[in-house]
């Protein structure tokens, strides 16, 4: 069995922001070798996700409007969180979008389905944040 680890490094010029980092993780498997096995790819910041979802913008603004709704930024002083950092919000919308996937490899693919994409999901951007990607398998 062969193991392989990235890191891949995001600095999102905004607050909240879901990119498609789908070619880097396939970039991660070419580089890997691994033919059969499994792809782990999580956020290493809580206030940052990884989901798998359709990279289609309507459906970005509605999750990005309904996460606002469930977990709204402001006011501040509605979290007790919120005493030297603003970011209580953040920790919400991430503990909702979840840390991490783990997406089987094919015939040294990303197994994915129909229209499925992998994303990074940034609550509490401007400033470096890293996803950890690790690919285990033959």
């Amino acid at each position: 069995m062969k193991s392989y680890r990235k890191e891949l490094w995001f600095e999102i010029p905004v607050r909240r922001a879901m990119r498609n980092i789908t070619p880097e993780v396939r970039t991660c498997l070419a580089e890997s070798g691994i033919r059969e096995g499994l792809a782990l790819v999580n956020a290493m910041h809580i206030t940052a996700s990884v989901f798998i979802n359709d990279d289609e913008s309507g459906l970005h603004h509605d999750m990005d409007t309904w996460l606002e709704k469930l977990a709204p930024e402001k006011p501040y002083n509605q979290y007790r969180h919120n005493t030297f950092e603003d970011n209580a919000d953040a920790h919400l919308k991430r503990s909702v979008m979840g840390r991490e996937v783990v997406v089987a490899v094919t015939n040294g693919e990303l197994d994915l389905g129909p229209w499925e994409q992998i994303f990074y999901g940034e609550f509490d951007g401007k400033r470096r944040k890293r996803v950890l990607v690790k690919i285990i398998g033959a």
